[in-house]
């Protein structure tokens, strides 16, 4: 197939012509649609915070002071007043927790494994055990002694 016939002097040169016109219209419907700017306004550089690179600080070593009014510290082996126990050496059996000291009184309820209580009286010596008296912290009705073999002391919530 032989183009030569489509391709002589005017179509180069009608081509080139449409091409400049289009061109020249785009240009045209650019300015016209573009914002102008006021000279008012004159120019507004962009804002640019420069943020240093982070530099080596060294870290102050705080000694704490204490606080005589903060609550004595927290000591694992010693039940006290007030203080956070959970039923536990039970092997899954649970406490038994009676309406006074002693093995010999009536159960009031029998306490869960892991089951934490707030200590409210105590300690009583009865039939060799330590008794102290404990409360659920969610159910006042859950209360009475238990022996303190059974209970290890644990952080308030």
């Amino acid at each position: 197939m032989d183009l030569r016939p489509y391709l002589n002097r005017f179509v180069i040169i009608g081509s080139l012509a449409l091409a400049g016109i289009l061109i020249l219209v785009t240009l045209i419907l650019i300015g016209w649609t573009s914002p102008r700017f006021s000279p008012d306004v004159g120019f507004a550089p962009a804002d640019l915070t420069m943020i240093p690179a982070p530099s080596h600080t060294p870290v102050a070593s705080v000694t704490p002071t204490p606080d005589p009014l903060a609550s004595p510290t927290f000591d694992p082996d010693v039940i006290n007043l007030d203080g956070y126990v959970q039923i536990t050496g039970t092997g899954g059996d649970g406490l038994r927790i009676r309406s006074a000291p002693g093995l010999n009184t009536e159960t009031v309820f029998r306490g869960e494994e892991a089951e934490v209580f707030v200590v409210k009286d105590g300690p009583q010596e009865t039939d060799g055990y330590t008794w102290w008296y404990l409360v659920a912290p969610y159910d006042d009705t859950r209360a009475g002694w238990a022996a303190a073999d059974f209970l290890a002391v644990v952080p308030a919530p």
